[in-house]
């Protein structure tokens, strides 16, 4: 069961995701994803994908081996599930994938301490709804949809009674779902309360510093 955050466990998944992606890329979501993941202590992490897994399922392994924690990956296809295998390559034995429709399945995980939901994926609403059901009666997931900015906060918004919606214009689109009530007027943001991610590399070195900073008006770090 995940606990309190770990700004450690976030720093060094993030860390192991940028070097499990492809080099001398930006960091962007997937990296966040893990950070996130990872900063939550989650051990049961289950992801939906709407075709093949890419760069987030390879977060969420990172993840995975910063915390002690595994990963299940729903796909609704067996094509999809030789494609991922391949997609993977060396990392296609860190998760354990499960064929099926994932609104049903999800039922199974209710204990998962973070769920991650492609938006793509066929009736994302449902899928979406079906997470929360999910947390709201077996445990305390952390609920996160990425591929969201197309469909926009109102396309992809389906929160329950005690949960808040989050969106983040991350990559294509981050939706936080968490457990709490939503208050009138809350969009989810406390100018106050706002974390910031700084990436910083040292020129000398050629060293990557990660800095998570509570702060609304972050001042420059010089690595």
């Amino acid at each position: 069961m995940a606990c309190c955050w770990s700004a450690e466990n976030a720093t060094k998944a993030y860390l192991r995701a940028v070097n499990m992606g492809r080099r001398g890329k930006e960091p962007g979501v997937a990296e966040f994803i893990s950070a996130i993941a990872a900063g939550n202590n989650a051990q049961l992490m289950v992801m939906t994908c709407a075709k093949i897994v890419g760069s987030t399922a390879l977060a969420l392994v990172a993840a995975a081996r910063q915390t002690g924690g595994r990963v299940v990956c729903i796909l609704n296809s067996i094509d999809h599930f030789e494609a991922s295998k391949c997609a993977l390559r060396n990392y296609g034995d860190c998760i354990s994938f499960v064929i099926g429709d994932a609104k049903k399945l999800l039922n199974d995980y209710r204990n998962a301490d973070f769920v991650l939901i492609d938006c793509n994926i066929t009736d994302h609403k449902t899928v979406l709804k079906a997470a929360q059901e999910g947390a709201k009666h077996g445990g305390s997931a952390l609920i996160v949809g990425y591929n969201a900015l197309r469909r926009g906060p109102a396309g992809c918004s389906s929160s329950i009674e005690g949960f808040r919606t989050y969106f983040l214009p991350i990559g294509e689109g981050l939706l936080v779902i968490r457990k709490g009530e939503h208050k009138k007027g809350d969009d989810g943001v406390n100018p106050r309360k706002r974390s910031h991610w700084v990436v910083k590399i040292d020129k000398w070195t050629g060293e990557e510093h990660v800095f998570r900073i509570n702060s609304p008006f972050p001042k420059d770090i010089n690595a």
